[in-house]
């Protein structure tokens, strides 16, 4: 993913976060206004990657991310790890994963969703996240899975 995709998939990511956009064609406007002219098509493979979904709001359909609605699945992890993640480092017995910045709460929620029973607690920076494991034996087993999800 190049340099530009990764700040225009944050940024759209904020501005979900920030006010609810019922359309691409909003959202295309507003990401104009912050220096990131995109089509139609762009925005709507972009919405895929980062794993939005339109959701009923105060009787209207507006886009939201996995982590704010109950019940959606997100994307798998390894989409995620391929698309979101630089790299990934076992320190005693806890895992750090460096994302981009402003991308570490969309990959610590898929981690916590995950159900990896390796994972004992994650905390999220802005762009890197720390997973506890209960040994540091399991947090090396766990580093070269997610590690794996890189390739």
């Amino acid at each position: 993913m190049s340099a530009l995709q990764e700040r225009r998939r944050r940024a759209i990511a904020d501005l979900i976060r920030t006010a609810p956009a019922s359309s691409q064609d909003e959202l295309a406007q507003r990401l104009a206004a912050l220096g990131f002219p995109a089509t139609q098509a762009t925005i709507s493979r972009d919405l895929d990657q980062i794993g939005a979904v339109k959701v009923r709001r105060g009787g209207g359909l507006s886009y939201a991310l996995p982590d704010a609605v109950p019940g959606v699945k997100s994307p798998p992890l390894t989409a995620i790890f391929r698309d979101w993640v630089r790299s990934v480092e076992a320190a005693a017995s806890l895992v750090i994963i460096k994302t981009p910045p402003g991308s570490a709460h969309l990959v610590g929620v898929a981690l916590d969703n995950s159900g990896l029973p390796e994972i004992a607690g994650t905390i999220c920076g802005d762009d890197t996240i720390f997973i506890a494991c209960r040994s540091a034996r399991e947090a090396r087993l766990l580093a070269r899975r997610l590690s794996g999800e890189l390739q």
